[in-house]
């Protein structure tokens, strides 16, 4: 099949929405890193509402992959546009996991929201021409079940790239096929349906004239530079301050794990579970002020008890661990 290379303009209003979702983005990742270093009293990767927000950040980005598919190869898959721009993402991905592996060897990103969109994107191909009803369907199957069903048997790493656990592997990022693929087909059957209708010229028509949309257009058409780029700023901040602010903190808590999860293992338990038990632990201290009743293995009566809780809170998210393991840091 000969290459058509005509396609249609670049709509505006995607790359303002685009924008829109990278700036949500980075502020929550700004939290994240001002809870991790102690600025911000709120786990933001368990607080549900802070997790809902992030989720709803990664199914736009996902959905506006399908919209996107639509708008550069609806009417001809331009390959050596496509395939640049895979090389492109995947390339990235694999600078992230590379990083991650570096930085956070328990807790590298081995299929994060990059590894998701060259996967997704390449699946989705197959999906451009089909029925747009049956893409729906699909869709909706998708989403369902992936969200509807699990089994224990998606809990290790190699399988839990198609979704379905019970309980994730340890990963800073994890998007997994189900059910986020099913958001990528329903933004295939969403632009095929608003580009056939009279909505799609007006849309086509929308010009981002005013600077806070220019602004947000133009972050949406550099979307992965901006999303390379924005964690180390953001740390290249945070992080100095946290060590004028909170001395010592970092080592505190890398020591503390450290000790924490060699002891949890020790007793027989998983390195995935003792993962969980420990960022468990470690939020506990944090959130009940108990550095002191740890690093001086001789808390008072009420410090103790403050311990038992977290003990036992974190003990019940991995049920059953074996042996408890102590919350201390290494000497």
């Amino acid at each position: 099949m000969a290459q058509i290379t005509s396609h249609r303009p670049r709509y505006a209003v995607v790359d303002i929405v685009r924008g829109i979702a990278l700036m949500a983005m980075m502020i929550y990742h700004c939290f994240w890193d001002l809870a991790y270093f102690r600025f911000y009293p709120v786990d933001v990767s368990a607080d549900l509402g802070w997790v809902i927000y992030a989720r709803s950040i990664l199914g736009t980005f996902l959905f506006l992959v399908g919209v996107g598919l639509v708008l550069g190869h609806g009417r001809a898959i331009r390959w050596n546009a496509f395939w640049k721009r895979f090389a492109m993402v995947t390339g990235a991905a694999i600078i992230v996991t590379i990083a991650t592996l570096i930085l956070f060897p328990q807790t590298f990103v081995y299929f994060g929201i990059l590894h998701a969109i060259a996967l997704f994107s390449l699946l989705a191909l197959a999906f451009l021409r089909m029925p747009v009803w049956l893409v729906a369907v699909l869709a909706l199957v998708i989403l369902v079940v992936g969200w509807g069903y699990s089994n224990p048997f998606y809990n290790e790493r190699i399988p839990s790239v198609l979704g379905l656990w019970t309980v994730p592997p340890p990963a800073n990022d994890l998007v997994p096929l189900l059910p986020w693929f099913g958001l990528v087909l329903a933004g295939i059957a969403v632009a095929r349906l608003v580009l056939n209708s009279s909505l799609g010229p007006r849309l086509a028509a929308f010009k981002a004239t005013s600077w806070p949309l220019r602004g947000l257009a133009f972050l949406g058409r550099w979307s992965l530079l901006f999303y390379l780029i924005h964690q180390p700023i953001l740390l290249g901040v945070i992080y100095p301050l946290s060590l004028a602010v909170h001395p010592g903190l970092a080592e505190q808590n890398v020591a503390f794990l450290n000790n924490c999860q060699s002891t949890c293992i020790a007793g027989g338990t998983s390195e995935k579970l003792c993962m969980r038990y420990c960022q468990c632990g470690l939020s506990g201290v944090i959130d009940n002020d108990l550095w002191n009743a740890v690093n001086s293995g001789a808390p008072n009566a009420n410090e103790q008890m403050q311990l038992d809780v977290v003990t036992k809170a974190c003990s019940a998210l991995i049920y059953p661990v074996g042996p408890e393991p102590v919350l201390k840091p290494a000497p």
